[in-house]
C-alpha cells in the first residue's frame, strides 16, 4: 500500500502559540498552498483520511475535488492534545511543568491532555485498521505529531528519533505500508 501523508497547510496562529487539539483557522494563502500540493498526489488515490480539524479537513476536500475520490474523518489523526496548554504562549506556560514534560514526552502528559505515546498509540490503531482494506493507494491529511508518529511506526524509529522529523506544511510524505 502506497500512503501519501499531507500535513495541512499553514494555520493563522501565531509563532509561539502552543495549538495541538484546538480547531485554528488557515492562512488566507490556503487555496494557492493547496494547489500547490495537488501535483505531488496521484490522481488514482482511493480514499482520503483526515483529521476532522478544519485545518485538515479543508485540504482534504480541495484533494477530493481534484482527485475524484471520497474522504473519511478519522479522530485517531488529530494532533496531540495539549489539554490546559492550549492556545497559550509556550513562554507563558509554567516552567516547571514545561520542563518536565519536555524531559519525558513520550510517557508525560500535558496537564489535562495526553502523551506522545497515547498519539502513538492512536495512530498504530489507525494504521493496523486501514492495513486491513483492500485499498492500495491512499491520501491523509493531518498533523505533524502524527505523521512524527507513522514514521516511527512504519520506519521502525525510536520516538526521539522521529521527533527529529520536521514536515513542513502542505509537505508530502510518502510511505509503502
Amino acid at each position: 500500500m502506497e500512503i501519501y501523508v499531507i500535513r495541512h497547510t499553514a494555520p493563522d496562529v501565531a509563532k509561539g502559540v502552543c495549538y495541538g487539539h484546538t480547531d485554528i483557522p488557515l492562512l488566507p494563502s490556503f487555496e494557492e498552498e493547496a494547489h500547490a500540493i495537488l501535483p505531488s498526489v496521484p490522481n488514482d488515490i482511493e480514499v482520503i483520511y483526515t483529521s476532522p480539524l478544519n485545518r485538515c479537513k479543508a485540504l482534504a476536500h480541495v484533494l477530493a475535488q481534484a482527485k475524484h475520490t471520497a474522504i473519511i474523518e478519522d479522530t485517531r489523526l488529530k494532533e496531540l492534545n495539549f489539554g490546559n496548554w492550549e492556545m497559550q504562549r509556550w513562554d507563558d506556560i509554567d516552567s516547571a511543568l514545561l520542563m518536565r514534560w519536555m524531559s519525558n514526552y513520550e510517557e508525560e502528559c500535558c496537564p489535562n491532555g495526553e502523551s506522545y505515546q497515547q498519539l502513538v498509540n492512536r495512530v498504530d490503531d489507525f494504521l493496523k485498521t486501514i492495513s486491513q482494506t483492500a485499498c492500495q493507494k491512499i491520501a491523509i491529511v493531518t498533523h505533524g505529531g502524527v505523521i512524527k508518529a507513522m514514521h516511527a511506526l512504519i520506519s521502525n524509529l525510536t520516538l526521539k528519533d522521529a521527533m527529529t522529523r520536521h514536515a513542513v506544511y502542505g509537505e508530502v510524505t510518502i510511505f509503502n505500508f
